[in-house]
């Protein structure tokens, strides 16, 4: 099977969603198939890849990480003369919701292809943090939308009616946790959503978890805690520094990732060092997958303090997956995962935040912290989901 992977931003470049599409990607190939991932040209050196279609683009941020192709009949003749006839596609799966889903849609309906879409973007909750002006950030998103797809949907124009465009065109809709689908099946978006959680790579977590790296319980021992991702105000980093100082127990504190809170989150830092903080703040930069999960797996605990926003929450899955337990401030996240691979805060604040870190850090030293057993975690790996997946493009192709 030719499989064609449509989405937004170019899978070199950073994001949970761009992490996922290469080990989906690679175990897809792995299976026996093919897959080509179309996206747009990233404008900074990456390593490239023969599977990998660029499209022509411009950079949309200053560090020109992201870029943008505008769909249009130039981009469907650029994309047509490179798909080799003796390799046709026979199915595109969309993993955009922007310029790559319409560029993907409009591939599908040209040649008559059956599409899955995997929604990865909580849409409505996404433009409010980072837009100034949703409502109107909105209507210029379904005046874009209906220019270069034919309006079909009926809903009251919202990011829910722009989703439901989507999938009306799509033979089968995903989601990356039952959360989200649940929430996209009550907003209407589609009547079915199924459930396909994100992988975790199984080659990485077995190297990783082949280091022996636990430590014995110790009343003197300094806990670990671990926080990753895009240094952004949706991610609640701040809040999460905010926390740190209130616990003020000794303890070390790793972040890894980088974004545009990260000047002002080691300023934050440095003030309440100075101020006689007892725990120790380490800026770990951007590192890759692998190095990232053994990050995860040499620390006590993952926090992950985001609310609302995340679709799955890829970085508890991982750290389930190496053995490392989390403390997840978003209760829909923590309603994913079995019982015993992570703890919650009482509510969202920055003070049960805190009180959640104190717990956590007593826990560790006694020794009555969560202990994962990795090998039972198979659901979490890319191989398990990877599975699934394909049963599903077999469905949707038989019925057809």
């Amino acid at each position: 099977m030719h499989i064609l992977i449509v989405t937004d931003q170019h899978a070199d470049s950073l994001g949970g969603v761009q992490v996922s599409i290469r080990l989906q990607k690679r175990f897809l190939e792995r299976a026996g198939h093919t897959v080509t991932v179309v996206a747009p040209r990233m404008h900074r050196q990456h390593p490239g890849d023969a599977g990998y279609l660029d499209l022509p683009s411009v950079p949309v941020t200053v560090d020109r990480e992201y870029s943008l192709t505008l769909p249009g009949r130039g981009t469907d003749r650029f994309i047509d003369a490179r798909i080799p006839a003796h390799a046709p596609v026979e199915l595109v799966h969309v993993q955009g919701d922007f310029w790559g889903a319409l560029i993907g849609y409009r591939f599908a309906e040209r040649h008559g292809l059956p599409v899955v879409h995997t929604m990865h973007n909580h849409m409505e909750f996404g433009i409010e943090q980072v837009v100034p002006f949703p409502r109107l950030a909105i209507r210029g998103l379904l005046w874009w939308q209906h220019r270069v797809l034919r309006k079909r949907s009926t809903l009251a124009p919202s990011a829910w009616s722009y989703l439901n465009e989507l999938a009306l065109r799509a033979d089968a809709v995903t989601a990356p946790s039952s959360h989200f689908a649940r929430l996209l099946e009550q907003k209407d978006v589609a009547p079915r959503v199924e459930v396909i959680w994100n992988g975790v790579d199984d080659e990485v977590v077995e190297r990783v978890l082949a280091r022996d790296v636990a430590g014995e319980p110790s009343e003197e021992r300094r806990p670990i805690f671990l926080w990753t991702g895009r240094m952004s105000a949706e991610k609640r980093l701040m809040e999460f520094l905010e926390a740190v100082r209130l616990a003020d127990v000794d303890a070390e504190y790793r972040l890894y990732g980088g974004g545009l809170l990260l000047a002002k989150a080691r300023a934050f830092v440095e003030r309440a060092e100075a101020a006689g903080l007892r725990s120790t703040v380490r800026f770990m930069g951007k590192v890759p997958y692998a190095d990232s999960l053994a990050g995860i797996r040499a620390a006590d605990a993952l926090v992950q303090t985001s609310i609302g926003f995340e679709t799955q929450g890829m970085t508890v899955f991982e750290a389930a997956a190496v053995g490392t337990p989390s403390i997840v401030s978003d209760p829909n996240i923590a309603g994913e995962l079995p019982p015993g691979v992570f703890r919650q805060p009482q509510d969202g604040s920055v003070r049960a935040l805190a009180d959640a870190l104190v717990a956590a850090a007593t826990d560790i030293r006694s020794g009555s912290w969560p202990t994962i057993v990795p090998a039972e975690a198979i659901e979490f790996r890319q191989s398990y989901q990877t599975g699934r997946m394909l049963r599903l493009y077999e469905s949707v192709l038989h019925s057809r």
